[in-house]
């Protein structure tokens, strides 16, 4: 069991289970507030259904990718790093920007469904709703598992913290839905959320690894240090460290110029970025979203 991609994985499904659990409760809870329990069927086909497609486009991914050969092989799991690194850079700032009025619109989109008498668009609320974390948490999974394939026990460790963050996330989601208030929401998505820039930051500069060794970048390729006896990378020795910095911030004991550069230029500017304040809306913008009084 390799202790930094478990961590990796465990983190990301920590947060994007998060996620996808809060949207699910807020339906939820707002149903059971407003007599409409009976639909909680409903609501479960949808999620499990998205779970399910999920679960089969990582799948399908990740199955392309043993078929492939040098350098496809290479320029396909850059590929799916960069995405990766591009969607959870996308997700988090869509969720900084919305997240205070998610609730709102969720229960909005309720409303519209029983008010319509169309019960099965709840089905369809819910699967449209974690459909999105579904899948960005496939492609992420799929760049840091294909960043922990050269790695011994790295995919598995990956997807098994995974797993024991989407079981956590659950579990939050259900105390959210009884009333619980065990952590501050708020707190809990800046840090995670700064914890997936550094992921993302190593998966970019993996990514870029992958297309130098095959040739398709070939500038800045020269090795900028190498600290190899001091703190290898790889699993030799007993070395713990190193794997986990490997595994969370994408180090390398030896790393390209190219790697090291945009390495630091991705997370100074994306974390300089996400960790502003977000300014408050506009007048215009908070009477669009106020609900009308009754």
């Amino acid at each position: 069991m390799d202790i930094g991609f478990l961590t990796t994985g465990l983190l990301t499904g920590l947060r994007e289970g998060v996620e996808a659990a809060l949207i699910v409760s807020i339906i939820l809870a707002y149903l059971a507030r407003t007599g409409n329990a009976r639909h909680f069927g409903r609501i479960w086909i949808g999620t499990l259904a998205a779970l399910a497609l999920s679960l089969a486009v990582g799948l399908a991914l990740f199955l392309t990718i043993g078929k492939l050969t040098t350098p496809a092989e290479q320029i396909f799991e850059a590929s799916a790093m960069l995405l990766a690194a591009a969607v959870v850079t996308w997700m988090l700032f869509w969720m900084r920007r919305t997240s205070a009025n998610i609730r709102g619109e969720l229960q909005s989109g309720i409303d519209r469904a029983l008010t319509d008498g169309g019960v099965w668009g709840l089905s369809a609320l819910a699967f449209t709703a974690v459909i999105r974390e579904g899948v960005e948490t496939a492609l992420f999974l799929l760049g840091q598992v294909t960043a922990a394939s050269k790695a011994d026990a790295g995919a598995l460790s990956t997807m098994g913290g995974a797993v024991i963050g989407l079981s956590a996330a659950g579990l939050i989601g259900y105390g959210f839905y009884r009333g619980a208030r065990v952590i501050n929401l708020r707190t809990f998505f800046i840090w995670t959320g700064i914890g997936l820039v550094f992921i993302a930051a190593g998966l970019v500069a993996n990514a870029l690894h992958e297309l130098i060794e095959v040739n398709v970048i070939q500038f800045g390729t020269a090795i900028a240090f190498d600290i190899s006896g001091i703190l290898p990378h790889e699993p030799v020795g007993g070395n713990v460290l190193g794997q986990l910095l490997h595994a969370i911030l994408g180090y390398s004991a030896s790393p390209e110029w190219t790697m090291v550069i945009v390495w630091v230029g991705y997370l100074v500017s994306v974390l300089w970025l996400y960790t502003r304040p977000v300014p408050p809306a506009s007048p215009a913008h908070a009477a669009e979203q106020r609900p009308a009084s009754t």
